[in-house]
């Protein structure tokens, strides 16, 4: 079987990252995409997806330095259905992607500084990372890079 899907867009919030006891980060953000076409009726339409993503370890770290709402990136991941139960006792669930590269799109000036067009393989999705999430630790480290020391 093969579960693959490649988006490009952009994200419709700041990433919002978290860490497992074990360190490992997790961002969650969304991706806005859009697609145009005629309409039987020859009139011009859009249709716009909003999709949640999940990003771990050091890309999410990087996202959550580099990115800001409104950026445009280009992810590849995987379909995944997640599923909770409501504080009413209700099941719930949804289908969002975890990134595995994610590559950020357009320049410098759009996204106000910081990123530039490159890529960023994920490491593998730690066994831990379907279990329930803690909550936000009190002290988020800084990420503290030189420009010049970015691979992309």
């Amino acid at each position: 079987m093969y579960n693959r899907i490649i988006l490009a867009g952009n994200l419709t919030r700041d990433v919002e990252i978290r860490y497992t006891p074990s360190g490992t980060a997790i961002g969650k953000v969304g991706i806005a995409t859009n697609r145009k076409f005629k309409a039987s009726n020859g009139e011009q339409k859009e249709e716009v997806m909003f999709i949640d993503l999940t990003l771990f370890g050091r890309t999410a770290e990087i996202a959550n330095q580099y990115l800001r709402k409104g950026s445009k990136v280009l992810v590849e991941g995987r379909l995944v259905l997640e599923q909770w139960t409501a504080q009413d006792g209700t099941k719930r669930s949804k289908h969002s992607v975890t990134v595995e590269h994610l590559q950020m799109l357009g320049s410098r000036e759009e996204s106000g500084g910081g990123q530039q067009s490159g890529g960023y393989d994920a490491p593998a999705q730690p066994a831990s990372a379907s279990a329930p999430q803690q909550p936000a630790q009190p002290s988020v480290p800084e990420i503290d890079i030189d420009e010049d020391e970015i691979p992309f």
